[in-house]
C-alpha cells in the first residue's frame, strides 16, 4: 500500500511548512542538503523511483552539527540499501517502497537503517490509496483535515505570512511568521545511502512504513502508512540521540486524523500529473462533486501564497505524442492551478503570476 503521494510546494514553500522545533522548544526552518532543492520536483502523483522531500537529521550529513537540527533533503522513493553489491540499483529484485513496522527488526535492509538511527520524516501534502470494488478500484486522496490557515489545531495562531516575499536559501532559517498554508502529512519512514561498488556518487533512498489502518481508514485498506501527528512526534522519530530506535518504535501507531475523498480514476496512471488527479468526485455518477471544508482550505492559501519559483511538476515530455504534449503543457502550470478546480471555475481561468 501507499504506492503514490502527492507534494506540490515549491522548495521555498516546504522549507517553511516543515518548520520544527528542537529540543528546547525553539522554532527553526529547516535548510535544504545542498544541491537537493534541485532534485525534487512538486507532483500531483508521485510514484516509487521520484525524488520526494525528506525531513532528517543534519547530524547524517554533518558529524558536528546537533542531532536535533533537520534539513530537508530529496530522496529517491524505495529503499536500496548500502550493501547492495550491483551497480545498478535498478536491479533490485524485490519491493521497498513500503515496510511493515512489525517485520522492521526482522528484514536486514531496514534493521541495519533503524538501529543506526537513520530516521526520516517523509512530506506530502497526502498519499493515495485505493478501495477494491468488484470489477474495479477506487482511488482516495487522504490527508490532514484543514482548520483555518491550514494550522494545527492545538497550535498557537498564526501570524500573517508575507506572501508577497519569496525566502531564499542564503536568509536566516528563523522565518517570522508561521506556516498558514495546506498542513503537510509527516510520514515516518527509514533511509540509507548506497554507493555504486564501482565507485560514484551516493545515492539516498528511502521506504514508507506502515502499520495497520485506522478504523476510520479500514472501508478503504487494511494498512496505512505510520503519520506522524505533531512537532513532537516529528522530533522525537528524528532525534535519534534522545530517542533511541525501540522507544522510537512506539510512535509507529494507526492515526485516526486523517479525512479523505474520492479521486478520479486519472491517478491510476503515474503518468497522468495534473490538479486532476487531486479532485473530488461523486464515484457513483463520476462527475465532479463540492469541494469539502479541508479542500477550501488549500484553496485560501493558494489564492494567496506566493506562487513565483514553483518548479514545473516532473514530468518528461520529450517522448510524447502531440496530444499528449498539450496535456503536459498543461499540467506544467503553477500549483495555483489547484485553485481553479477547488473554486470550481474551471480550467480557463489563469493563475496569479
Amino acid at each position: 500500500m501507499c504506492g503514490r503521494t502527492a507534494c506540490t510546494l515549491a522548495p521555498h514553500e516546504l522549507s517553511r511548512a516543515s518548520q520544527y522545533r528542537d529540543r528546547t522548544g525553539q522554532r527553526h526552518r529547516p535548510r535544504w542538503k545542498d544541491g537537493d532543492a534541485d532534485k525534487y520536483r512538486p507532483s500531483y502523483n508521485k510514484s516509487p523511483q521520484s525524488f520526494s522531500p525528506v525531513l532528517l537529521s543534519n547530524r547524517h550529513f554533518n558529524k558536528d552539527a546537533p542531532v536535533d537540527e533537520c534539513v530537508l533533503a530529496a530522496m529517491r522513493w524505495g529503499l536500496v540499501p548500502a550493501w547492495f553489491k550491483e551497480n545498478d540499483p535498478n536491479k533490485m529484485q524485490y519491493n521497498t517502497s513500503n515496510c511493515r513496522s512489525e517485520s522492521l527488526l526482522e528484514k536486514k535492509s531496514y534493521k541495519d537503517p533503524l538501529l543506526k538511527g537513520q530516521r526520516c520524516v517523509i512530506l506530502a501534502d497526502g498519499f493515495y490509496e485505493w478501495r477494491r470494488l468488484e470489477k474495479e478500484k477506487q482511488p482516495f486522496f487522504i490527508y490532514f483535515p484543514q482548520s483555518q490557515g491550514g494550522q494545527v489545531p492545538s497550535q498557537q495562531s498564526p501570524q500573517q505570512p508575507k506572501c508577497d516575499q519569496t525566502l531564499d536559501q542564503g536568509e536566516s532559517d528563523q522565518d517570522d511568521s508561521d506556516w498558514a498554508g495546506w498542513r503537510l502529512l509527516t510520514i515516518a519512514g527509514l533511509f540509507d545511502s548506497w554507493t555504486p561498488p564501482c565507485g560514484g556518487e551516493a545515492l539516498y533512498t528511502y521506504t514508507v512504513i506502515t502499520v495497520d489502518a485506522a478504523p476510520n481508514l479500514q472501508s478503504i485498506h487494511d494498512r496505512m502508512p505510520a503519520v506522524l501527528d505533531g512537532e513532537d512526534e516529528v522530533r522525537r522519530w528524528l532525534d535519534f540521540g534522545e530517542v533511541k530506535s525501540l522507544e522510537a518504535m512506539k510512535l509507529l501507531q494507526p492515526k485516526s486524523s486523517l479525512t479523505f475523498h474520492p479521486v478520479s480514476s486519472l491517478v491510476n496512471n503515474s503518468r497522468n500529473n495534473s490538479p486532476e488527479c487531486l479532485q473530488p468526485v461523486d464515484p457513483t455518477i463520476k462527475k465532479t462533486v463540492q469541494p469539502t471544508a479541508s479542500s477550501k482550505m488549500m484553496m485560501s492559501w493558494l489564492k494567496t501564497a506566493s506562487p513565483t519559483k514553483r518548479k514545473n511538476p516532473d514530468e518528461d515530455t520529450s517522448a510524447k505524442g502531440p496530444e499528449e504534449k498539450l496535456e503536459a503543457e498543461k499540467q506544467t502550470k503553477p500549483a495555483g492551478t489547484l485553485q481553479q478546480w477547488l473554486l470550481g471555475t474551471g480550467s480557463n481561468k489563469k493563475p496569479r503570476t
